[in-house]
């Protein structure tokens, strides 16, 4: 048996409750993983809303992404590792430190994890900096290059810049594509903080003008791609700034699900529209991703030329604590569940 948080009912953070459940069996690609870190993510609290519910067949204990110690590999991880890890990951064995992607689980002591989304650590990191990484770098390497196809020289406009989605998405537009980065957020410490991490300009979403000043930003040229979490109301802002060939990729609809606009103006200005989403994508494709992580993004990670901020960590039995800090929209950079039950201030990035 292992500790783990559950969702009792679907609800508030007070519906995370920990308990015990039979450690995980693992499936012939999997690896089972001693979870020392997981990282705590939008999408854990619109699961526990009752909003995001696991795939068919994927346990109901929340957490996407964590870092710990193989102890068990799956017979083709064994018998097939070229086919089953991806691109330049070293075969897996019992006692190597890994950071994974998980489509659930991640909660616990323990977790059954798909050998190709796990990936060696960074050189300098231990299990709970690696443990933030996963489920930010995947969703902004696959929202910006694999769907948004962003380029060198193009402008990128991020929403919700200062978490961790977004501290990824605008180092990785900035740094390894060679963008021009566009950010809001909803403070001036979390502002600060996407500027530090290379935004040009960062912009409050709470003034309603912000359309304009990101319009103005761009000399009336519009910008080539949005990531947006909010969905609703923001979409058609977002097209009315986007230049000829733009892209709107969305991620979330936090703002709400349904919107309205001018199809004429689409087709007009050649705009697209795209919806994401990282965790019901093929095993094939995180894998594929996995690999272009692991040449593109970790070594800017080992340097220090790419990095994510930890606000919190919290010890396993305080998910709710971690989960109360989403409901308020107060992180800024990542948060953190470890399973040694130790608490400790995390970056020190200051009052988000």
């Amino acid at each position: 048996m292992m500790r783990a948080v559950e969702i009792i009912a679907p609800g508030g953070p007070e519906r995370l409750r920990l308990t015990r459940r039979p450690i995980p069996r693992i499936g012939d690609d999997e690896v089972l993983l001693r979870v020392a870190a997981a990282g705590v993510n939008r999408p854990d609290a619109s699961q526990r809303r009752g909003i995001y519910p696991p795939p068919p067949g994927i346990t109901d204990i929340p957490g996407l992404e964590v870092a710990g110690t193989v102890v068990e590999v799956g017979r083709n991880v064994r018998e097939r590792p070229a086919t089953t890890l991806a691109a330049g990951v070293p075969a897996l064995h019992p006692g190597d430190a890994v950071c994974a992607l998980v489509p659930g689980g991640g909660y616990a002591e323990y977790v059954a994890a798909p050998a190709g989304s796990c990936l060696p650590l960074p050189d300098g990191y231990d299990l709970r900096r690696a443990a933030v990484l996963p489920e930010a770098c995947f969703t902004a390497w696959i929202k910006l290059f694999e769907v948004g196809h962003l380029s060198a020289g193009e402008t990128v406009l991020i929403h919700g810049g200062a978490g961790g989605v977004g501290l990824a998405a605008i180092q990785f537009a900035a740094r390894i594509a060679g963008a021009r980065v566009l950010a809001t957020a909803g403070t001036s410490a979390k502002r600060a903080v996407c500027i530090e991490h290379g935004a040009s300009q960062a912009f409050d979403y709470h003034d309603t003008d912000w359309p304009r000043q990101v319009f103005d930003a761009t000399n009336s040229r519009g910008v080539d791609l949005v990531l947006d979490p909010q969905g609703g109301d923001y979409v058609r802002r977002e097209l009315a700034i986007l230049g000829t060939d733009g892209r709107l990729v969305l991620i979330g609809a936090h703002g709400g699900t349904e919107a309205s606009f001018d199809v004429r103006d689409l087709i007009r200005r050649r705009l697209s529209i795209h919806g994401s989403v990282v965790r019901s994508r093929s095993t094939e494709a995180k894998r594929a991703t996995a690999g272009a992580l692991l040449a593109n993004v970790w070594p800017g990670l080992a340097s220090g030329a790419i990095r994510l901020p930890i606000q919190h960590t919290f010890g396993l039995e305080a998910a709710q604590a971690a989960h109360e800090i989403l409901e308020r929209n107060a992180q800024c950079g990542k948060l953190v569940l470890s399973t040694d039950q130790q608490q400790s201030r995390g970056d020190n990035l200051g009052d988000p």
